[in-house]
């Protein structure tokens, strides 16, 4: 089995992993900046729920994608096979390094709160960073089933903690915004108040797809794959509906407007100031999930290109416990990289994988239109719903999201077009010292 991903995963993993890499810190930060925008709660929850059944509707296209075509890498994958080489290297490699970035700054993050836990470590504050990665680095090589094992816990006491913080604002909470007569604002205002939300919404519910990153290593992917991603995200929908209904529940408009970490003031306006050392810890535990979880997911993106002849060779190695050995060394020395430019930086490339995200979904409900005309008698043990409609529906708005995307950081289109054309230099060059082989 050396050298080749264990089929080893099932359905409680695939819950697992889509709860670690969905939620995280978004929704804990999102509330206060939403509720700022849009001033009425019935249309903040109309929001959440509209971009749930988005995450829903896409995990009909993935399916389809992930079950026919089994291979690591999700997005890679479909965009290879659909559209060729090129667009295929430019999605794995956009998907790997915003992982990578993400990686680096959710690392900075975690720092950051642990600080407020230990103010003594403020001086030395990367190299904690650089610690809890070279941690987790050192667990994922111990393989995949402690990998695997490690994600069930860490998503279920994530779990239990927000279902405990929910029910203390149901039972504490006294009204909040729910008692408020407040009206949302009209006009231009409204617009740009719900695609502001709305962009803050995917960026809480982004990782709704993160199972099909292990397709190729679940044990039954036919069997487990639909019930593991259509519970998870309806877990997570469910999750951040309450969320939202227990922090407007709790805070008054004037407060929660205002608030940059809508549950630890939630917990401040019910317990005192006390609580806020408790609410740091519970921030740590989330964004450890979500760390863990990219830790083991991006090295599979780049695995797979190796595999394909799109990467390093050596990142194709798998280690006697079947995990991607060399591609995992890869991922966290990168995000190490990332962290020593600075947090500047690491926040102008959270900016432009932002995008790529957003340009990621796009490319797979491209995909499997593609796939569609281009290989009718491909097997597909799923097929998507609504065929051809709902797949064209989801590209028109990724396509409306990703203009959104540009257009509230039109300080990264540069970077963006630069990235796309630096891209395509590699590409040909690999290429050719490929021929040349």
């Amino acid at each position: 089995m050396e050298n080749k991903l264990w089929k080893v995963l099932g359905t409680g993993f695939g819950i697992a992993v889509t709860l670690g890499g969905t939620v995280g810190t978004g929704i804990l930060r999102k509330p206060g900046p939403i509720a700022a925008s849009l001033q009425d709660p019935g249309l903040i929850l109309s929001l959440w729920a509209l971009v749930a059944i988005y995450a829903l509707l896409g995990v009909s296209c993935v399916l389809e994608l992930s079950l026919s075509i089994p291979k690591a890498g999700s997005w890679y994958g479909y965009a290879e096979r659909a559209f060729g080489r090129y667009i295929g290297f430019l999605v794995g490699l956009t998907s790997w390094l915003g992982t990578v970035t993400a990686l680096g700054f959710g690392s900075y993050t975690f720092s950051e709160y642990l600080i407020i836990v230990f103010p003594s470590l403020s001086p030395y504050l990367v190299y904690c960073a650089i610690g809890i990665l070279a941690l987790l680095w050192f667990f994922h090589q111990l393989g995949v089933v402690k990998a695997g094992k490690s994600q069930e816990w860490l998503s279920g006491i994530k779990a239990v903690a927000l279902l405990i913080f929910i029910a203390i604002c149901f039972v504490y909470g006294g009204g909040g915004v729910f008692a408020e007569q407040t009206h949302a604002p009209k006009g231009l205002p409204l617009t740009t108040g719900i695609m502001t939300a709305l962009l803050s919404i995917f960026y809480a519910f982004d990782g709704w797809h993160t199972a099909s990153y292990f397709t190729e290593e679940n044990k039954d992917p036919v069997k487990s794959m639909p019930k593991s991603m259509f519970i998870g995200v309806i877990i997570v929908a469910f999750i951040y509906l309450l969320i939202n209904v227990g922090i407007l529940y709790s805070l008054p408009l004037d407060t929660l407007s205002t608030s940059k970490l809508a549950a630890a003031d939630t917990m401040k306006a019910l317990f005192g100031a006390d609580m806020g050392r408790w609410i740091t810890v519970f921030l740590m535990l989330s964004i450890l999930g979500i760390l863990n979880t990219q830790v083991m997911f991006a090295p599979r993106v780049i695995y797979s290109m190796s595999r394909d002849g799109l990467f390093f060779k050596q990142a194709e190695k798998v280690n006697a416990a079947g995990s991607p050995t060399t591609a995992t060394h890869l991922t966290v020395f990168s995000a190490c990289i990332f962290l020593l430019a600075g947090k500047e930086i690491n926040e102008r490339l959270s900016d432009i994988a932002t995008f790529f995200f957003v340009a990621s979904y796009l490319a797979g409900f491209a995909s499997l239109l593609k796939l569609r005309v281009s290989e009718p008698t491909l097997k597909r043990p799923y097929l998507a719903w609504g065929y051809p409609v709902l797949p064209w529906i989801l590209v028109i708005i990724s396509a409306l999201f990703l203009i959104g995307t540009l257009v509230t950081n039109l300080g990264s289109v540069v970077y963006v077009v630069g990235f796309v054309g630096v891209s395509f230099l590699v590409y040909r060059r690999m290429e050719s010292r490929d021929n040349r082989v």
